[in-house]
């Protein structure tokens, strides 16, 4: 069964960016209701040193991927990384920023996985009951977003596939409070990189 609240952390010259934290700091509101683990995804080289950070503000758990060719934003070296976790742990729902490296990856990584997105989502909450048809009403990820133009706030669900994934505007949600003493559980994951998953050179 799939479960499990994934973050994926965006990091640039190796240093965990807000987005990220944000969505952590939401993601422990969720799992009152849904019951899971927040677990947060950190990808990138020579980065353990920003774990500790990520539990300080709500995480679980954190799988590291660590690799030189992660050490800057390529996208498919990072779109590989993030479908391989997903393959190997199922998590229920899964989460990216919608910046411009969340806005790029998550809807290739959806296409992999064969699983819906919903894109600029500003709010996320559980359905707790039967719509759409999902099996799983109190599993279920309801997932707002502005349409036409902000003229409306769509709610979207995704009842049959999973994980359940969005994209998160940038400071629409809040960091929770950093707690120095809080620790978790350390995953490294390892993904077979061939040469050939570097197609561009920087």
């Amino acid at each position: 069964m799939s479960k499990g609240i994934f973050v994926v952390m965006e990091q640039r010259y190796g240093k965990v960016q807000n987005v990220g934290l944000e969505l952590v700091g939401e993601s422990t509101r969720l799992k009152e209701d849904l019951k899971d683990e927040v677990v947060a995804v950190l990808l990138g080289h020579n980065i353990e040193g920003e774990v500790a950070k990520i539990f300080h503000y709500g995480a679980d758990k954190v799988i590291l991927v660590d690799h030189p060719m992660l050490e800057n934003y390529v996208t498919e070296p990072y779109t590989k990384a993030v479908t391989e976790v997903i393959k190997a742990f199922d998590p229920e729902i899964m989460l990216f920023g919608a910046s411009s490296i969340g806005r790029d990856v998550a809807p290739r990584v959806a296409s992999r996985v064969k699983t819906g997105l919903v894109a600029d989502t500003t709010e996320a909450e559980l359905a707790k009951e039967a719509e759409m048809g999902n099996k799983e009403p109190e599993r279920a990820l309801l997932m707002t977003r502005p349409a036409f133009g902000g003229n409306i706030m769509a709610t979207l669900m995704c009842p049959r596939t999973k994980p359940q994934m969005a994209t998160v505007r940038p400071g629409v949600m809040k960091m929770i409070d950093k707690d120095e003493t809080r620790t978790g559980e350390l995953v490294k994951f390892d993904v077979n990189f061939t040469d050939a998953d570097m197609n561009v050179e920087i």
